[in-house]
């Protein structure tokens, strides 16, 4: 079975929620233009000074990304079954 590989990136301080708003923009370009097998991103804000923006990757596709777009961490990502 292949994972999924939520790969992150942290932005901090006053305009940390409008960076990552935007930058998950940045990650929906990518997908297109390089069809991954996966099309999952988000972003989600912690405080009033840090955010993080998002891109699940399938683990096969995950060290060209990783390259690619130099994200802060990775985790396994794990879907959420309502």
């Amino acid at each position: 079975m292949n994972r999924k590989i939520k790969l992150i990136w942290d932005f901090r301080g006053p305009a940390a929620a409008k960076t990552a708003e935007h930058h998950e923009k940045h990650l929906k370009e990518f997908i297109a233009a390089e069809s991954t097998s996966l099309n999952i991103t988000g972003h989600t804000h912690f405080g009033e000074f840090h955010s993080i923006a998002y891109m699940v990757v399938a683990e096969n596709e995950m060290i060209a990304v990783r390259d690619a777009l130099k994200p802060h961490r990775g985790e396994v990502f794990e879907d959420k079954i309502s």
